[in-house]
This record gives C-alpha cells, sequence and structure tokens, in this order.
C-alpha cells in the first residue's frame, strides 16, 4: 500500500468512494508480496497492482464492484479466474473493499505515520462469521509482521509499515544523483551527504534528504544516534582522500552496516586500500568494503555505474557475493 498513499489521500480528502483491492494471501508462485495493494479511483483511473498483470481485469472488476456496492469481501483468484497471461501465477487471496472517509476515517493518521518513517499496522477484519464486522479496521504503532492471522471465527489481514532501508550517499555528483534515482526505484530512504554547500541542493536531488556536513562527521552522528543498522547502505561517491578516507575510516569501525562501497577506478581502489592498511585496517576488515563499488557489467555512465552498484547491493543483500544468470 506504500506506493498508493498519496492516491489514497487525494480520494479521502476529496470526498469520493473508490475501491481498493489487497493482496493478503498467496498460493504456488506470486510476482508480487503479500500487502501489495491496487486502488481504482472514481474515474476510473488504476493505481498500484496485486498480481503484475496475471489477475488484474478481474481484479478491477472486483474493486468497482466493491465501490459501487459497498461490498467487503475476500476473493480467491487462480487459473480459471481472469488469468491474463500464459505463465502459472498462482493462487491469491484477495481482499476488496470501499475506501472513502466514512470506512476509513483514521487513515490520514496512518498515512502521516508512513511518510514520518514512524512504525504503524493496520489489522483489518478480512473474514467474519458476522458479515458486518468484516472490514473493520484497527490502527496500533506496534511493530508486526505483515501476515494473514486466522482465528477461530475470523481471519485478520495484518499490514504492517516500518521504516524503509537507507541508503547513504556521501558525495554530490552526477553519479550520486544518478544512484540515488536508483535506490528510490529500489524502496530505499536517500540521503545525500556533502560538505559543499553549493553542491549539495535540494533541488538536484528531487527525493532525497540532502544534509550539508563533512561526511565522517555525519556518519559519526547518525551512529552515535543508532540510525546505522545492517539495513543500511553507504556509499562512498566522492572519491576525494580528504572526504572519502576519514568516511571510510569511520565506516569500517562500525559493528554492522549492510553495504559499504565506493566509487572510483581500479587505480583509485589502489590508492584508496594504501590509505587505509597505512591507517591501522587489515585485510579481514577491508574485506567489508566493496571497491570499486558495483558488479562488472561495463559500466560507463552515472546512470549505467548507477544500476551496477544498486546490483551489487542487491545481491550482498541477498547474501552473494557475486551474481549469477537466472536459470
Amino acid at each position: 500500500m506504500r506506493d498508493i498513499v498519496d492516491d489514497l489521500l487525494r480520494v479521502w480528502y476529496g470526498g469520493r468512494t473508490a475501491g481498493l483491492a489487497t493482496l493478503v494471501r498467496t498460493f504456488g508462485p506470486a510476482t508480487l508480496p503479500v500487502g501489495s495493494a491496487m486502488l481504482v479511483d472514481p474515474d476510473g483511473g488504476v493505481f498500484g497492482s496485486v498480481s503484475d498483470g496475471c489477475y488484474e481485469g478481474a481484479v478491477l472488476e472486483a474493486a468497482v464492484e466493491a465501490a459501487r456496492t459497498g461490498r467487503r469481501e475476500l476473493r480467491r483468484f487462480d487459473t480459471k479466474t481472469g488469468l491474463e497471461v500464459g505463465a502459472d501465477c498462482g493462487t491469491i487471496d484477495v481482499f476488496v473493499e470501499p475506501f472513502s472517509r466514512n470506512d476509513f476515517p483514521e487513515f490520514p493518521s496512518v498515512a502521516a505515520d508512513i511518510a514520518a518513517y514512524r512504525p504503524v499496522t493496520v489489522f483489518t477484519v478480512v473474514w467474519h462469521a458476522d458479515p458486518e464486522v468484516i472490514g473493520q479496521h484497527l490502527v496500533t504503532d506496534r511493530k508486526h509482521n505483515t501476515e494473514m492471522v486466522s482465528l477461530p471465527e475470523s481471519d485478520i489481514f495484518v499490514s504492517s509499515f516500518t521504516a524503509p532501508p537507507r541508503l547513504i550517499i556521501f558525495g554530490a555528483n552526477t553519479f550520486a544523483a544518478a544512484l540515488a534515482v536508483q535506490g528510490r526505484l529500489l524502496g530505499y530512504r536517500v540521503t545525500i551527504c556533502d560538505a559543499r554547500e553549493s553542491f549539495a541542493s535540494a533541488a538536484s536531488f528531487p527525493g532525497a534528504e540532502v544534509v550539508v556536513d563533512w561526511p565522517h562527521r555525519y556518519l559519526n552522528a547518525q551512529a552515535a544516534a543508532g540510525e546505522i543498522t545492517a539495513r543500511t547502505a553507504l556509499v562512498a561517491a566522492t572519491q576525494d582522500p580528504k572526504f572519502e578516507i576519514p568516511l571510510l575510516t569511520v565506516a569500517l569501525r562500525l559493528p554492522e552496516f549492510g553495504y559499504l562501497g565506493a566509487l572510483g577506478s581500479r587505480s583509485a581502489h589502489a590508492n584508496r586500500v594504501e590509505a587505509l592498511r597505512a591507517g591501522g585496517f587489515g585485510e579481514a576488515t577491508l574485506a567489508r568494503l566493496h571497491s570499486p563499488a558495483g558488479l562488472d557489467i561495463g559500466a560507463r555512465t552515472p546512470m549505467e555505474t548507477a544500476v551496477a552498484v544498486a546490483a551489487e547491493l542487491l545481491a550482498v543483500r541477498a547474501g552473494a557475493r557475486t551474481a549469477v544468470p537466472v536459470p
């Protein structure tokens, strides 16, 4: 639902009623994760997806019907119901409901928590022995897994929103701008940090938080505040030793991070490693650094380099040191 929050708010504040479909359970292969949602607004606009093409037509019709009739129900879609592609898309359970101010009066508060990266969880009754209870929502700030919970007389879908993973890019340049775009596409909260105020402009990095500070000082402060975790990716894009070496010195001393990469040529990498060794870092510690950052895909341009770095980041996140072709 996170990707359609703005569309939901537009309907809510417009005082209109839309149809909302939420993927609550999957059986077999599924192209999208549980919690994915599709909104069909009163003008027929479609936002989001629950099956990435497999059952979209049938789900759209169900959402439109929910908005028209006010009916809330748990629907199952399989290869017998609206398959639009030749592949086996498995079986999915989708909860369809009308969405409006009256149906979900607490939604603006939920949206505000999501935007502020505060944890928020929505419990929705998707099936109950008493039909009048179906569709009721309960909102809490406690963290839960996103999942279906089956009880003797009801099924509850738990939709949990936590802060997205972070990507902190040190250095404000064209490579950083390209990587920021890739990071947002992958669902990261992106921060750009550079000590040079003239380069660290919010207008140059739309959608990213921009911080004017020395990279090593900002990273130290973030670590002290508990903001650097196993879900944090760090990328040095400065390629200037006076910024880069102090930054990497701080980073390599951190107890945890999700990814640490440094852009640059192989000669820049050699100089970087030599400086870090001179600073007392051994081979085991240096192995935590991906340098030069990115998978070897022949990247040359900033955007190509960003794709290479993003691919390596995903491979590391999945626990793989190298990438192999999909079988």
